[in-house]
């Protein structure tokens, strides 16, 4: 830990913390992020975000992105440190020490993104907030993307001929239910998805639309079966440095949480549904073929995640909370839920 706080402390200067005194007058709050700047969390959710902030704060505190500071599963650390002020990363890149979130990424879980944004973020504050898994952190938002999809180099005749594939794949419950479809997963980050699509070393992968426009996998992947709820989702976490926090008037620390939590959450996973749509008729319209899945394949793939929710109840009992009631909350909150005025 030591190790890591001074390699982190000597990035902190590397990224622009000035000397000491300095924040006393600077509150701006950078925070590290990934994925293209065109992306909807680039473009649309942070941003957003930091207008709640700066409203918030009455300009006291101002949000700044900082692009390729580190790799996604990097960054809790660097948050913890304080080598970073906040910053966001998909729970699966973590599995040890996120397990719990893989709640919100089991298929067939019925609602929006928004829905089940908002739903998880209701019952990790009532059921999994002793569980350790955020210590260090403080947790600002819990968002899913979109369902995601099978997407292929060539067509598929049913789910059934999956078997043997070679597709990218990413981490959390996409990767077990990959191995439940039987294909030959192949582990990359997405941004060297398409050059292995291109170079035909992938048939195929697993991933949301958004990204089929965002990324241009659908010059690559240009035939889709899509499933109802489809095949999994993804779970994220945005989180702000303790160290930030502690900088701030006691005013300006509940001026910035006012405007995180639930509101944060809602926010992303409604952006991220929205950029899905946006995704889709893109693909349509440049000439992919998304096949909605057939009653035979719907009825193959629910059989062979069936029991995903035993093993996930299983996977989390050391975390010592009540995951089975937790469970029951989120399908009921993730149904019944009633969008937020943001």
């Amino acid at each position: 830990m030591l190790k890591r706080k001074i390699t982190t402390g000597i990035l902190a200067i590397g990224l622009g913390l000035s000397a000491a005194g300095t924040w006393a007058a600077d509150t701006q709050l950078r925070i590290a992020t990934w994925l293209s700047p065109t992306h909807t969390m680039n473009k649309d959710v942070l941003p957003t975000w930091g207008k709640w902030i700066e409203e918030a704060t009455e300009g006291r505190v101002k949000v700044k992105l900082e692009y390729d500071v580190g790799h996604p599963k990097s960054l809790v650390d660097m948050v913890e440190d304080g080598a970073v002020d906040a910053s966001w990363t998909f729970h699966g890149y973590l599995p040890g020490r996120f397990r719990l979130p893989q709640m919100a990424e089991l298929p067939n879980i019925k609602g929006s993104p928004e829905a089940i944004s908002v739903a998880h973020w209701r019952v990790n504050e009532q059921f999994f907030n002793k569980s350790g898994e955020y210590n260090g952190i403080q947790l600002a938002g819990l968002f899913v993307h979109g369902p995601g999809q099978v997407h292929m180099r060539e067509p598929l005749k049913s789910l059934k001929d999956l078997k043997g594939k070679k597709v990218r794949i990413g981490g959390g419950m996409s990767a077990e239910v990959g191995k439940r479809l039987g294909v030959s997963g192949v582990s990359a980050p997405a941004n060297k998805a398409y050059e292995m699509l291109s170079q035909g070393v992938a048939d195929g992968l697993f991933m949301q639309m958004d990204m089929m426009k965002v990324a241009r996998f659908k010059d690559v992947a240009p035939y889709t079966v899509k499933l109802p709820n489809g095949l999994y989702l993804g779970s994220f976490g945005i989180f702000l440095s303790p160290d930030f926090l502690d900088r701030l008037s006691d005013s300006d620390r509940k001026a910035v949480l006012s405007v995180s939590g639930e509101k944060l959450s809602a926010l992303a996973g409604r952006l991220w549904d929205r950029a899905d749509k946006v995704g889709e008729a893109d693909i349509i319209a440049s000439g992919s073929k998304v096949i909605p899945a057939s009653e035979e394949d719907v009825a193959y793939f629910n059989q062979l995640v069936a029991d995903m929710e035993d093993k996930w109840l299983s996977s989390v009992k050391k975390r010592k909370v009540d995951a089975q009631a937790a469970l029951n909350a989120f399908k009921e909150e993730a149904r019944n839920y009633k969008p937020l005025q943001l």
